[in-house]
């Protein structure tokens, strides 16, 4: 063998070396996931319903896997801080977000230069649970029905205080929907630094829209008066609290999903091992059983099933947030 021709076989030995190496990487990159402990990210502190959530399926997810999942709370301007965060994170399935549904059917619209874009930054991968919503008020406020709350507010327009977990959250939103839709007005008192709940326990504030699973102690233990449910039938667990539309509002139900999303550009591979690890964790007994004791009901469905729910509450809330002029940032 001359030079020449030594030099082209050693050539494509490197090439064929090369693209060999590749398609290993590519293999290693679809069968060998996860090959490292997973972060997964949350938009809030540590103690919240979010947060919960997230250590409640960590390890579950994590046996599936056989690779740790660590908890890691990136709180701040209504999750603007965690998915940006996450935006800069290699796709690779080793970090993840547990978003809420504020954070991509929300934030759009409220904030005039968002840092990221729900429908091409990220990698829908799986819905998780969704969360139904309950208005209640202070027992110092004096007000026991819907009725009463109506009367109230109408009688003294902007007097009656609502409390939220910040602008532009869930909390906000779904109370600047119910005074919409019963033509009130109402004075509102943002928290982020504490929880809102405190300011209802004390008498701070008079009213309060949250979700049924960090409400309802309070409600067993008397401390909080329970006015109606955001839902299309009674809860079980509250017979006696009636829907929203039987006590008069007609509004459309506050959406409480939360999902799981990467980095755009995850392969299918990671998808699709992510996905199948959370929903076995959602099947588990003791895990279903804690979902119920927190309102959390559980959603089977594909990375299609929370785009969906995304493109719908968007169109819905981005309205809706457009006609209140409700701006932040």
């Amino acid at each position: 063998m001359d030079r020449r021709e030594f030099g082209r076989t050693l050539s494509g030995t490197v090439v064929a070396a090369s693209l060999g190496a590749s398609r290993a990487a590519l293999a290693q990159g679809s069968t060998g996931f996860p090959s490292q402990p997973i972060r997964l990210i949350v938009p809030l502190a540590a103690g919240t319903l979010t947060d919960t959530i997230a250590r409640l399926l960590a390890e579950p997810m994590a046996r599936d896997l056989g690779q740790p999942v660590v908890v890691e709370n990136r709180g701040g301007a209504n999750g603007n801080v965690a998915a940006s965060h996450l935006k800069q994170q290699r796709p690779d399935g080793h970090a993840v977000l547990l978003s809420g549904v504020s954070m991509f059917a929300f934030n759009p619209f409220l904030y005039p230069s968002l840092a990221y874009d729900p429908a091409r930054d990220f990698t829908y991968v799986a819905p998780v649970v969704d969360t139904p919503f309950m208005l209640v008020a202070s027992r110092q406020s004096g007000i026991t029905t819907v009725a009463q709350f109506l009367e109230r507010a109408r009688a003294r327009p902007g007097e009656l205080t609502f409390a939220s977990a910040g602008n532009g959250n869930s909390t906000h939103l779904a109370v600047e929907m119910v005074a919409a839709a019963a033509d009130l007005r109402l004075t509102h008192v943002p928290y982020s630094a504490v929880s809102p709940l405190n300011s209802l326990l004390s008498g701070e504030t008079d009213t309060m829209l949250s979700v049924i699973g960090s409400l309802i102690p309070h409600v067993r233990a008397g401390s909080v008066v329970p006015l109606a449910v955001l839902l299309d039938a009674r809860a079980p667990d509250l017979p006696n609290v009636p829907t929203l539309r039987e006590a008069g509002v007609e509004a459309p139900k506050m959406p409480g999903w939360y999902a799981l999303v990467g980095p755009a550009g995850l392969p299918e591979g990671p998808v699709q091992r992510l996905n199948a690890a959370l929903q076995k964790a959602l099947q588990d007994a003791a895990i279903r059983q804690r979902l119920r004791e927190l309102y959390l009901e559980p959603i089977a469905g594909s990375p299609a099933t929370i785009r969906e729910s995304f493109e719908r509450d968007s169109e819905v809330w981005g309205g809706f947030i457009r006609s209140r002029g409700l701006r932040l940032g």
